[in-house]
């Protein structure tokens, strides 16, 4: 145990943990894309809500979140580790240029681009996680004739100091299927509708680009998948899917949910 512990206190061990738990994180960003696109749909929030309700209800994934959040803080507090010990031990401060022309500015920049990440997620997870679990969301139903699913009838159902159950079901009598769910998707609507949270959560899926674009492919190098047959698959990866596409999806959902209200 002694040897173990005293394995992930070293310098190698801080950067494996680092590199396992950036590439965890950035695989589950991809899962979170894929259940955001949802906000896309033009059902009023439907598809969204529902997906909600999958995440939290779902015990593989709620196993998978629980093993998310101590990874962000691993990640975190390793990343802070490091960068101290970083500048304890650099005794001379190397020239402008020398850094510059030996390092990118990504990585220079981790520590700041990291620092804007976790502010974000801070605000991010107070404004829609622990409000679906804890801040007494209002209920919405939605009705879709099943002759013609694509009509739907929504009904607000202000929270009455007693919450409601999911539901999912059949009203034969009036031939509708009916869903009954926690309206997160009034949250993030009314979020979106705020300029400042728009220009902040886009400033922070920019800062995230950065970061990934260094992150990702430094992560496979500690793991020792840097030879030269899987690198530039690694790098393209990286700068196209994790740095550009996937931040950038993700920017486009505060945007176009500001000005489709």
């Amino acid at each position: 145990m002694g040897s173990l512990s005293k394995a992930f206190s070293s310098t190698l061990g801080r950067k494996l943990i680092m590199g396992l738990t950036g590439l965890f994180l950035s695989l589950f960003l991809v899962i979170h894309l894929v259940g955001n696109l949802q906000l896309f749909k033009d059902d009023g929030g439907k598809a969204f809500n529902e997906y909600s309700y999958f995440m939290t209800h779902f015990l593989p994934i709620k196993i998978v979140s629980y093993v998310l959040y101590i990874s962000i803080i691993l990640h975190a507090v390793y990343a802070l580790i490091i960068t101290a010990r970083n500048k304890k031990a650099r005794t001379v401060q190397y020239a402008q240029y020398n850094g510059a022309a030996n390092s990118s500015w990504n990585s220079r920049n981790m520590g700041i681009l990291g620092t804007i990440i976790l502010l974000f997620l801070v605000i991010h997870m107070k404004s829609f996680w622990a409000e679906y679990h804890w801040g007494g969301l209002p209920y919405v139903q939605y009705e879709m004739k099943l002759d013609n699913p694509n009509v739907v009838k929504i009904t607000q159902l202000p929270f009455n100091g007693k919450e409601l159950v999911h539901a999912e079901y059949v009203d034969v009598q009036n031939q509708t299927e009916v869903v009954v769910a926690k309206d997160l998707y009034l949250i993030v609507k009314d979020s979106f509708s705020e300029a400042w949270y728009v220009i902040l959560y886009v400033l922070s899926m920019i800062a995230l680009g950065f970061h990934l674009y260094h992150g990702f492919q430094s992560g496979f190098q500690t793991l020792g998948f840097d030879h030269v047959k899987y690198k530039p698959i690694i790098d393209f990866v990286g700068l196209w899917v994790f740095s550009i596409i996937i931040p950038a999806v993700f920017a486009a959902m505060p945007i176009y949910m500001y000005f489709a209200q």
